[in-house]
Parts: C-alpha cells; structure tokens; sequence
C-alpha cells in the first residue's frame, strides 16, 4: 500500500477508466472537466482498483480493456518515449508515414487513450496503423489514423481470436452488434466479417467496385426474371460490397449515406416517365 490514490472514473456513454492522476488523465489528456465525469470508486491498492475497472467497464456495457491497469501500468514504455497527439477523431504520430513502423516497433506495449478507449500498441495493432496511417495535410512529417477505426479494428480482432481459439464461425448478431434499442448495427457487423475475411488486409477498391458491378448485374437479371427472393439478395450483397469499398476507400458507409442525405433532402423537382429529376 502506499499514499498514492487510484480513481475508477466514468465519462458517461464514453467509457470506464482507472488513473491515478485526474486532472492529467481526463481533464488535460481527454478535455473533461469536473462535473463531465464522476468517480467510481477510489482505493490505493492498485490491484483493486485493476479489477474494479475491468468489472465496472462489464456491468456499464463498455468494451472490457484486454490487459488490466496495473499491467498496463508497469510497462517500460509510456506516453512520453513516442509524443503523439490524441484528439477526439484521431491519433496522430511524430514521423512521416515511411518511418512509422520503426517508431511503433520501438514503443510496443505503450499506452493512451481516445474517446472510444484504451489503447494497447502490441505486434497486430502497429501493423494495423501502418497500413492506415495518413499523411499529416498540416505537417508532411507527421501521420494519423482515426480513432474510430482503430478501436473498431481492437474490437473485431478480440472477436476474430475468441472465434478462432474455439473453432467457431464468425460471431452471429449478439450484444455487441445492438444499439438500447434493440437496432441491429449491420454495418458493423459487415466490417467486422470482412476484417475477419481478409478483405481489408489483401482486397483493394478496385477488386470491390468490379465485384459491385457483379451484383448489379445479378439484380439486373433478377428485377428481370421477376424474382423477389433474388432481387432482394443481389441487393443486400450490393449494400455489403459498397460497406467494404466505403471502408477501403477510408469513409465509412454511414458518412456517405449521410452525406447524400444532406444532399437529396434539401432537393426539389418533379416525376417525369417513372423518374425524378431534380429542378
């Protein structure tokens, strides 16, 4: 035991988080100020607190962080070795994209975190932001990935190796995928299926959009023949395919179904021969 306090604190429908600086970690690190968040538990046997933080973050129904905080926090490697800068949407990194992977490599086990979690930088993750790290348009010497996308990519391998390690199929619609509401989350369902495929790892958005122009032929027919059963699958293997260009391509399906909806919604015209055509 020692004088040192540790502090389980809670930033609602962000996340659970276990530090033993407060204003450092949540304030100055995530930019939430007292009344923004509030305190758990507190206890100065970091072990406790370790297992607190990991039950909390179950019973709140947040991701449960793989390596417990006291493991975390007796890594030789911290925050400091690499100084890289998290804001809500991204984690940018100190180096051109060219050499990342050294930088990585050399800070494994290092920690932060993001507004979607805790971050643990082991062997899988840095070839992960290599692969998706995007040059700086501020700075050709710095480089950034999203966040969201990281912590999608943590959240699909945890499944992928539970999976694997049982010899299962790819998980089926379970509570990971459901919204309060009961509103399956389809979209990330395909990704996370797609992750588990290889699609990301070796397909690019050239070997999608032919396979999409495979589809749209198949609904052609279908729409043809009359088939609603066919019809129906040749547009839900479209909805796929066009998930996994979207996210290829770096822009989620969600923000380009939003983008054209900004766009038709405010739209005016009229039908002309079964078509509408916008004024």
């Amino acid at each position: 035991m020692t004088d040192k306090e540790y502090y389980i604190y809670h930033i609602p429908g962000k996340k659970i988080g276990c530090t033993a600086d407060l204003y450092e970690r949540v304030t100055n690190q995530q930019g939430y100020e007292t009344g923004e968040y509030e305190i758990l538990y507190r206890t100065p046997d970091i072990k406790a607190a370790s297992k607190m933080e990991r039950i909390l973050q179950k019973e709140y129904g947040y991701r449960v962080d793989l390596k417990s905080y006291e493991e975390l926090s007796n890594n030789k490697f911290n925050l400091n070795n690499m100084k890289i800068n998290v804001t809500e949407q991204t984690t940018t990194f100190p180096c051109p994209v060219n050499k990342l992977k050294g930088r990585l490599m050399d800070n494994l086990e290092m920690r932060w975190q993001t507004e979607h979690g805790d971050i643990y930088l082991d062997d899988g993750l840095a070839k992960w932001i290599v692969k998706n790290a995007k040059t700086s348009m501020f700075n050709t010497e710095r480089c950034y990935v999203y966040n969201k996308a990281m912590a999608r990519y943590i959240e699909s391998t945890v499944n992928t190796e539970r999976a694997k390690a049982m010899d299962l199929p790819f998980p089926e619609i379970n509570e990971t995928y459901e919204h309060d509401d009961n509103v399956v989350f389809y979209f990330d369902m395909i990704r996370d299926w797609a992750e588990y495929r290889g699609i990301y790892a070796e397909g690019d958005p050239k070997t999608q959009y032919i396979k999409l122009m495979e589809e749209a032929g198949e609904l052609g027919r279908a729409i043809l023949k009359q088939n609603r059963e066919e019809q129906k699958d040749a547009i839900g293997d479209m909805v796929v395919v066009l998930t996994n260009l979207a996210e290829l391509l770096d822009m989620p399906i969600e923000e380009c179904v939003e983008s054209a909806w900004n766009v038709i919604s405010k739209r005016t015209g009229k039908m002309i021969n079964g078509t509408f055509v916008k004024d």
